[in-house]
């Protein structure tokens, strides 16, 4: 993969449910982390060597993001399904990578100002369930 613009990795929220997925306004920065928790197997017959169990352990995703505040619909629907506590399906498209996408939980969002500046916020969101990847098609 080539540099990439950092603007060009986007966070998407369904709207409807329907798979009618928006860019979340505002958003100036944003992260996806992977994870996946390791399960120790490691026995006297290891050789002294930790051995880790192929395929278990818990795999998991989180997305960070912050921005200026804009009153959007994608800002009103992101606080709704904070309130409503809802997993809706959520896009991450990774330039020339692909699209990550699934049910994700916000677990918090913060909104804060200056006098003399823009209102901003900071989001986190964790994965809830089954991600799927599609890679980019050349």
């Amino acid at each position: 993969m080539v540099a990439q613009n950092g603007k060009d990795l986007l966070v998407k929220v369904d709207m409807t449910g329907t798979g009618n997925f928006e860019t979340a306004a505002g958003l100036r920065a944003s992260r996806l982390a992977f994870n996946a928790e390791t399960l120790d197997v490691t026995s006297l017959e290891s050789g002294g060597w930790r051995e880790l169990l192929t395929g278990a352990g818990v795999k998991s995703a989180s997305i960070s993001g912050s921005g200026v505040f804009k009153d959007a619909a994608t800002d009103e629907r992101v606080r709704q399904i904070f309130w409503d506590g809802e997993t809706p399906a959520f896009q991450v498209v990774i330039p020339d990578f692909g699209i990550v996408e699934g049910p994700f939980l916000i677990t918090s969002i913060e909104y804060a100002g200056t006098h003399d500046g823009e209102a901003t916020f900071e989001m986190a969101l964790a994965s809830a369930g089954v991600l799927s990847f599609s890679p980019d098609q050349p």
